[in-house]
């Protein structure tokens, strides 16, 4: 499954914070990072955990959202 990772820079924060909208009960932001590749990476590992204990605990994973198609 393809979910959506939103990162944005963080004025107050002084780094990259990370959104994952699909996972609307999850406290967000869910991660961040000092730079865009390392948010990147925490977002990506934040994903798989929250998806194997997702499975894990018999949940229904949410459907990934679609913002728009490129021709």
């Amino acid at each position: 499954m393809k979910y959506t990772i939103v990162i944005q820079w963080s004025e107050e924060d002084s780094c990259f914070v990370v959104f994952l909208p699909e996972f609307e009960n999850v406290m967000q932001p869910v991660t961040h990072g000092e730079t865009y590749a390392e948010a990147f990476q925490n977002a990506q590992e934040v994903l798989e955990l929250l998806v194997e204990s997702a499975i894990a605990a018999g949940e229904t994973l949410p459907v990934p959202q679609q913002f728009f198609q490129v021709a």
